[in-house]
């Protein structure tokens, strides 16, 4: 009879956990994914987890060579030790958006975490003369804090339809491109990293992403900034 009970409550507490950000997390993913989104043969670039003083810059160079501009999901303390490259983002007309304080998961977050974790980056943000509108949760997670608390703050919060795991240790220029040309389709945001990664992980994406431009753009691919996307954010 004990056992029984003792696992009647595990269900529940398993139940509650879910509940509040695993399905959460999961039910937007689908829902991002199934928007049907725009039929155009429209790239959308976007970068997490800089601005790095390593790898951002000859990013920017990069994009700057070929006039692509892309949107930007930093992490707040990352931003405010590298203002000068947060600077150089909104000169060249590139969006800023958010992707928390210090990169933790919503799914291991209480919601006075979340409440602190979104307004100080916003703080954060704010004084370095950005006023972010779109925000990315890392890996994708929320939970029903963070639900409530970006529709009160006004904040859309945008996903991705492909990645390249260039942030992994294991994964080559050549993996990264072959992902990058197989898997994007019309209307697709791509999600790749500046910042973080393992093994110098964003030198190989920046490699890759430098092999791949052109033949996007030989193939006829245009770019242009999420806050161009018809049909905007679910």
């Amino acid at each position: 009879m004990q056992l029984k009970k003792h696992k009647k409550y595990l269900a529940a507490a398993a139940l509650v956990a879910a509940s509040y950000s695993f399905l959460p997390s999961q039910a937007g993913k689908w829902k991002f994914y199934t928007d049907g989104g725009e039929r155009t043969k429209t790239i959308y670039l976007t970068f997490d987890d800089g601005p790095s003083t390593e790898y951002t810059e000859s990013l920017l160079d990069l994009l700057d060579e070929y006039q692509i501009k892309a949107a930007f999901f930093v992490v707040a303390e990352a931003a405010e030790q590298n203002p000068d490259l947060i600077r150089r983002m909104q000169q060249e007309g590139h969006l800023i958006g958010l992707h928390s304080l210090r990169h933790e998961s919503a799914m291991v977050q209480t919601p006075s975490q979340t409440r602190r974790d979104l307004c100080e980056s916003i703080a954060i943000l704010k004084r370095l003369g950005v006023t972010p509108i779109y925000y990315r949760p890392p890996w994708g997670h929320v939970n029903l804090a963070t639900l409530r608390l970006i529709r009160r703050l006004r904040l859309k919060k945008v996903l991705w339809h492909v990645m390249a795991q260039d942030w992994k240790e294991d994964t080559s220029r050549e993996e990264i491109q072959y992902k990058l040309l197989k898997r994007t389709g019309r209307g697709d945001i791509i999600c790749l990293h500046d910042g973080r990664g393992s093994d110098g992980a964003p030198g190989r994406m920046l490699a890759a992403l430098a092999d791949t431009i052109p033949v996007w753009l030989e193939e006829g691919w245009q770019f242009k900034r999420l806050d161009e996307r018809k049909g905007g954010f679910v």
